[in-house]
């Protein structure tokens, strides 16, 4: 497969809009792909917001060692096509019928391929993966943690893309020539389905991806050449940054969509749901319930630099602007209950918690720590693993279960007591979505124990609805932000019942627990 290099545009596209969504289709259809940790979920997302067409298709997750995750770049991108394929005909198109494309995606994942033939090198490291814990502290004790959090505002941990390109650069003296010669290229889950869908045409990021690799400087919106220097990262091999929401190239080869379509947008899943939620003013905040939880909070036009242990990351560029939000990670939410479903065997499909959690008024003492892939925001432990305390033997499957969900709902009050310090105030809302959003108690227990209320949209995949509404700003279907506020709707909202004593006890109660995890 040939590869030409990128083509420059201004960062206002509208005019091109307006010529696209002649050329394709005045309904102004937009195909979303949400690419995420257990499979891509793909949606057509009509002029009203609505969701025309639907489908998610798994696929398989690798542990090669403790700690280790893994994906066949194949299978990702099997997913995408199978996923896309059953949403277009749930829609009743063919694939002629959209006028633009938005890519959310995984956000740290880590992959490499060959700039000629698009043949993938290896495997994708996942943004779970722990392996290079052990160069991070290398790092830490050279003394770059400091610049490394002034330049890009993360930290060094295993979760970031940067050390991920090191370790597998430092497996072969070959392939780190070829890298410096920019015969491989790199790029996270955005770049290989972008190149894929281009027929190879394009390389290249936009700034919530770029943001999260260790290597963009988090102001200028740039590859950082003492990070990349750093890190030993050879330049050549990163794609282009360009702004979230713009034209980054058009379909070719595609076999479900025609040729010429436009890929009009392309964000890291987390920043797709806050725009997806509407969060487009400084304050506003969501809490993505999916394989981690991710709380972000929209904080305008310039980055929070945080001393709680949260993260200043790119909300979104868009027409020569950014916005900046602070983001919270915790790296196991539903793959808790994904776990108590394969590896416990406790239930047998992962909507069977809520009513097995129900069954009993409390957890009876049990406590989880959900540190199964090490600790996110705000501890950043990611030796540390995950415990399941309390026992007794009155402890029963249905206090197992709901110590998970109590579990899950108090790592988020940490990293929202986190990010309230860092603020300077409380924060009242959180709009909540993700496919452990549908669970009832698992609501009422996060809007218990964070005080919050916990506002639900009618249509919980908000990080592919985010990249249609991106892509249809792109190309004009939609004039600006106040119009795609207008198609949000909420479907329910859960408010507290604690009181704040209980609540502050019953949080302490977790911390004991989870400094037992920490390793």
């Amino acid at each position: 497969m040939s590869m030409v290099s990128p083509v420059s545009h201004p960062l206002d596209l509208r005019p091109w809009g307006a010529i696209i969504l002649d050329k394709f289709l005045p309904s102004k259809h937009l195909l979303a792909i949400d690419q995420g940790t257990t499979g891509t979920t793909v949606l057509v997302v009509g002029s009203r917001g609505d969701v025309l067409g639907k489908a998610t298709r798994e696929f398989p997750q690798i542990f090669p060692e403790p700690g280790w995750v893994e994906h066949r770049p194949d299978d990702i991108w099997s997913s995408v096509l199978v996923a896309a394929r059953e949403a277009l005909n749930s829609a009743g198109l063919r694939g002629g019928g959209i006028a633009a494309i938005g890519i959310a995606n995984q956000r740290e994942t880590t992959l490499l391929w060959e700039r000629r033939t698009g043949k993938p090198l290896g495997n994708a490291i996942v943004w779970q993966d722990r392996r290079t814990a052990g160069l991070c502290g290398a790092l830490k004790r050279r003394g770059l943690e400091s610049v490394v959090r002034a330049r890009s505002g993360l930290r060094l941990d295993p979760y970031f893309s940067g050390t991920k390109i090191r370790w597998l650069l430092d497996q072969s003296k070959n392939l780190r020539r070829r890298a410096e010669s920019g015969d491989i290229a790199f790029g996270t889950v955005d770049g290989a389905l972008l190149h894929r869908l281009t027929g190879g045409a394009v390389h290249a990021t936009d700034p919530t991806n770029a943001s999260r690799t260790l290597l963009m400087n988090l102001r200028g919106l740039r590859w950082d050449p003492m990070l990349c220097r750093a890190l030993g990262v050879p330049a050549a091999m990163l794609p282009e940054i360009r702004p979230t929401i713009g034209i980054f190239g058009r379909t070719r080869g595609a076999s479900l969509i025609p040729d010429g379509v436009p890929i009009a947008a392309m964000a890291g899943d987390q920043q797709a749901a806050l725009f997806g939620q509407a969060c487009f003013r400084p304050g506003e905040a969501k809490c993505t319930f999916g394989t981690g939880s991710f709380l972000l909070i929209n904080t305008g036009s310039r980055p929070l630099p945080s001393r709680s242990g949260c993260l200043p990351t790119v909300a979104w560029s868009w027409k020569g602007g950014v916005r900046y939000a602070l983001e919270g990670s915790a790296f196991v939410c539903g793959a808790a209950v994904q776990w108590l479903r394969d590896g416990l065997g406790i239930i047998r499909r992962s909507s069977d918690v809520e009513s097995l959690a129900r069954s009993v008024h409390d957890s009876a003492g049990v406590e989880f720590v959900p540190a199964l892939t090490g600790m996110g925001a705000p501890r950043w432990k990611p030796l540390a693993r995950g415990l399941l305390c309390g026992l007794t033997r009155g402890a029963a499957k249905a206090h197992i279960a709901r110590s998970v969900l109590e579990g899950l709902a108090l790592q988020n009050v940490e990293l929202l007591r986190a990010m309230e310090r860092d603020l300077g105030r409380r924060v009242a809302v959180i709009k909540v979505d993700g496919g452990a959003s549908a669970n009832d108690l698992f609501m009422s227990l996060q809007a218990d124990y964070s005080g919050a209320r916990c506002v639900r949209p009618r249509i919980v995949e908000t990080t592919a609805l985010g990249a249609a509404f991106m892509a249809g700003l792109g190309v004009g279907a939609w004039k600006n932000l106040d119009e795609v506020r207008a198609l949000w709707r909420k479907d329910r909202e859960f408010r507290p019942n604690l009181s704040q004593k209980r609540r502050e006890r019953r949080l302490e109660s977790w911390k004991h627990a989870a400094r037992r995890a920490e390793l």
